[in-house]
């Protein structure tokens, strides 16, 4: 896969950047740090610019995270909690008043989380759905998602752009980081899950 987004870079260019990041939004698996480190290595050796490439890749972030946005719209509030009252909800052992509850801490931490998980990988994507679901103001989703997404993609590109040929040994360490990223996640994701069964299924009843 890398070889095959070297080639789309070196051909398309900005282009190339702009459609590798909107994918990489929507289909979290292609890294996001191989197209920014080594746009930013490009940059050193072609008539390419670290700020247009900052741009480009930004624009696809934008694009990709609009149309999570929008399939989290699709997937609204009112629909969860219809299929929550049927019998998906009885073997999740969710209720209708979960949905609101979840909902609700959107509406109250969803600037926060859209701007600081677009620093934490396959979240960094995934979090536009919710914020589609809970409605979101679009001009606050811009905001928090535009200036989230540049401070990313401004990093590794400048450090792509400074490291130079030695971008893959840079790759390594943010390899590492999205590892430790998705283990903590996961781990986080387990106790969530721990604690929710807990409370529905083994708390004593009074």
């Amino acid at each position: 896969m890398q070889e095959m987004i070297l080639s789309i870079m070196e051909q398309f260019g900005y282009i190339g950047v702009f459609l590798l990041i909107t994918i990489e939004n929507i289909f979290p698996p292609i890294p996001s740090e191989v197209v920014l480190l080594f746009g930013g290595f490009m940059t050193t050796y072609t008539k390419l610019n670290v700020v247009i490439m900052i741009v480009a890749a930004t624009l696809g972030s934008l694009v990709g995270a609009i149309v999570l946005y929008y399939i989290g719209k699709i997937l609204n509030k009112e629909r969860l909690k219809r299929i929550v009252s049927g019998r998906v909800g009885k073997v999740l052992r969710l209720k209708e008043k979960d949905i609101d509850k979840a909902d609700e801490w959107f509406d109250k931490k969803g600037n926060k989380a859209v701007f600081f998980c677009r620093f934490v990988p396959i979240v960094r994507s995934l979090i536009s759905i919710p914020a589609g679901m809970s409605e979101m103001p679009m001009f606050k989703f811009l905001i928090y998602t535009i200036t989230g997404s540049a401070i990313w993609n401004t990093v590794l590109i400048v450090v792509g752009n400074r490291v130079g040929e030695n971008w893959e040994d840079i790759l390594g360490i943010f390899d590492q980081y999205s590892h430790i990223t998705v283990i903590v996640l996961a781990l986080v994701f387990v106790a969530v899950c721990f604690w929710f069964y807990w409370k529905r299924v083994k708390k004593p009843k009074k």
